[in-house]
């Protein structure tokens, strides 16, 4: 079992196996894993499709699985994994985190108050919110 974290949360795949700095997913895992789609022009995520290079293609899929590692490099989007390659981290690209901090939106969140009660950020939309954070370290 691999867990794969990306932006959307953690997804543990039972199909999936870690090769050195590959991560092979089965074909029909893949779309749930990282919410992209493998369609025959390519690595496709709604109508942003990514096509596979002309030059070394068995590196990226095969007749079972797809090396999503390998795509996301492609993507030109940061890849980490625990030494034992049991979970893995596949993260937005630069030019995405530079236009959600341009946007000047905070992402949604939930946390329990005192009471227990969850609140979420986006239940103050359009009202005026301060947020304070602490940290021991």
């Amino acid at each position: 079992m691999v867990t794969v974290v990306t932006e959307a949360g953690a997804c543990d795949v039972a199909s999936a196996t870690s090769d050195g700095e590959n991560l092979w997913v089965a074909r029909a895992a893949v779309e749930s894993t990282i919410g992209w789609a493998l369609k025959p022009e390519g690595l496709c995520q709604g109508d942003l499709c990514v096509p596979l290079p002309d030059v070394n293609t068995d590196h990226f899929v095969n007749d079972k699985a797809v090396n999503i590692a390998a795509w996301w490099r492609l993507m030109d989007r940061p890849v980490l994994h625990d030494a034992s390659g049991d979970t893995w981290m596949l993260g937005a690209s630069a030019y995405e985190r530079a236009n959600a901090l341009q946007s000047l939106a905070a992402p949604d969140f939930t946390l329990p108050d005192l009471d227990g009660t969850l609140h979420s950020l986006s239940d103050y939309r359009g009202k005026r919110v301060f947020l304070t954070t602490w940290s021991s370290w």
